[in-house]
């Protein structure tokens, strides 16, 4: 292959199109821009929201103010299996997972899930417990106790 065999693959390069060359061309007459209407001009365009003179949906919505921002809890997420690093018989909760270094920091929104299996009897008390959860630890010979969660703070910005 030499420099001067070059050349684009087959389909990639196209005509540009010429409108306003005359009706054989196909793009005569109106240049491909249609009958009369505000889009036939050069430079034209619509504003955002333009709707071709129909009420746009920003004006025909009511201005609603202050609504109250929904309060969702940041639940924290352990799993069954990942409790094995405890000694028997010793008491599980938010400060313990975090002395470990299971959770970054101790939490008021603490659940446990089924995933994995225990192998060592504990205390757990947390604010939920899946069902699958409770029954791997009752197994395991542990206990469950269900912390009622605090409630979650709200934005100070929304207050009304």
């Amino acid at each position: 292959m030499k420099l001067s065999e070059l050349k684009p693959a087959d389909g990639a390069k196209r005509n540009s199109k010429r409108v306003g060359r005359g009706r054989a061309s196909g793009h005569g007459k109106t240049s491909t821009r249609g009958h009369n209407g505000e889009g036939q001009r050069a430079g034209a365009s619509k504003r955002f929201g333009f709707e071709g003179g129909q009420t746009p949906l920003f004006r025909r919505l009511p201005k609603i103010h202050n609504f109250d921002q929904i309060v969702r809890r940041p639940w924290v997420e352990v799993n069954v299996g990942s409790l094995n690093v405890f000694d028997a018989n010793s008491t599980v909760d938010a400060d313990a997972l975090a002395e470990k270094g299971i959770l970054k920091k101790s939490t008021d929104s603490l659940r446990i899930l089924g995933n994995g299996e225990l192998k060592v009897a504990l205390k757990v008390s947390a604010h939920h417990v899946s069902a699958g959860a409770k029954e791997k630890i009752e197994k395991a010979g542990g206990t469950v106790t269900v912390i009622e969660p605090a409630e979650p703070t709200r934005n100070p910005k929304n207050r009304k």
